[in-house]
């Protein structure tokens, strides 16, 4: 058994010198044999084998190191976790953003190794006639976390916030309601013990036709696509719009919003994770054996004068 390097591993790398088809270097230099596969007993080794064979190691090793530090990360969530059920904590994230931010992605590299018993991932179809004539909050409610839990909410209550008035959605009345009680429903939440952390996944214009775009070819990804997302393009500065009025109305001491900059999709998994970590005084946190400290260029906490969001 043989495996071609670049084809198996490299074939992210359209645009690397590995792929071209003049290449000095001959296939076969560039092929790992089985023999040669399980002879590799670590990272280092398998990167020294790929220089062997005049293969560039740059993306690889960092696609090792991505791998390695969201390990680190995953296995402290896990403590995490452990600390919520035995204290019974509730815990409730909320990761909110434009279409195609990765908001999807960074749960599940959040939930991946964590105990499914003891956690929910709450994604919420639009709402039924039933639940249209109730008040607002009451179905996202329902949802909330229960003692010794954490819920992840990709989107929440804030649909109310930017997606229904950009799209025609709600009136201007429930609109205004909302940003008026939001805060008040909040509070009552903090008051009541439970751990609301608020993220804001924040990607460029560009970066979200590029991601669309990678959505329309990849046949594993064409049922995220909606007809909302064919409009997320067109109605970019109105989403800007209702954006800056929520956190503006909805930016609180209590429940402040957490910015994460989200052009590059593996550093804001990682560094997402590593704000969470960093809220939590969990037992064992102390033992872990990397930074729980996020990088400020990737995550900051709102404050009024920012600018260049989106």
């Amino acid at each position: 058994m043989e495996i071609n390097v670049n084809d198996a591993i490299l074939k992210e790398s359209t645009n690397g010198s590995n792929h071209s088809t003049n290449d000095s270097t001959s296939k076969d230099e560039k092929v790992l044999s089985l023999n040669d596969l399980l002879k590799i007993k670590s990272q280092k080794k398998f990167l020294e084998k790929l220089q062997s064979k005049n293969v560039s190691t740059k993306k690889i090793s960092k696609i090792l190191e991505y791998e390695s530090e969201l390990e680190k990360l995953q296995i402290e969530l896990v403590k995490l976790q452990r600390w919520v059920q035995e204290t019974k904590q509730r815990v409730a994230i909320v990761f909110e953003g434009r279409d195609a931010a990765g908001k999807g992605g960074a749960i599940r590299r959040f939930i991946e190794h964590m105990n499914p018993r003891a956690l929910r991932v709450v994604a919420l179809p639009k709402p039924t006639e039933e639940e249209k004539g109730q008040w607002y909050f009451q179905r996202y409610a329902k949802q909330l976390p229960n003692e010794g839990e954490i819920v992840f909410f990709d989107r929440s209550w804030y649909n109310r916030a930017v997606v229904e008035p950009v799209m025609g959605f709600c009136t201007k009345k429930q609109y205004k309601r909302f940003l008026r009680q939001v805060p008040e429903f909040e509070h009552m939440l903090y008051e009541d013990g439970i751990t609301l952390i608020k993220f804001w996944f924040s990607i460029s214009k560009d970066e979200q036709l590029k991601r669309f775009e990678s959505r329309k070819v990849n046949p594993l990804k064409q049922w995220k696509l909606s007809p909302i997302d064919q409009k997320a393009q067109e109605m970019w500065d109105k989403y800007t719009h209702y954006k800056e009025l929520m956190f503006s109305r909805t930016h609180t001491t209590f429940s402040p919003w957490i910015i994460v900059r989200a052009n590059t999709k593996k550093t804001a998994r990682l560094e997402s994770i590593r704000y969470v970590l960093s809220r939590v005084d969990y037992e064992g946190k102390d033992e872990a054996v990397t930074c729980l400290i996020p990088d400020p260029n990737t995550i900051q906490r709102f404050h009024r004068s920012a600018i260049n969001l989106d």
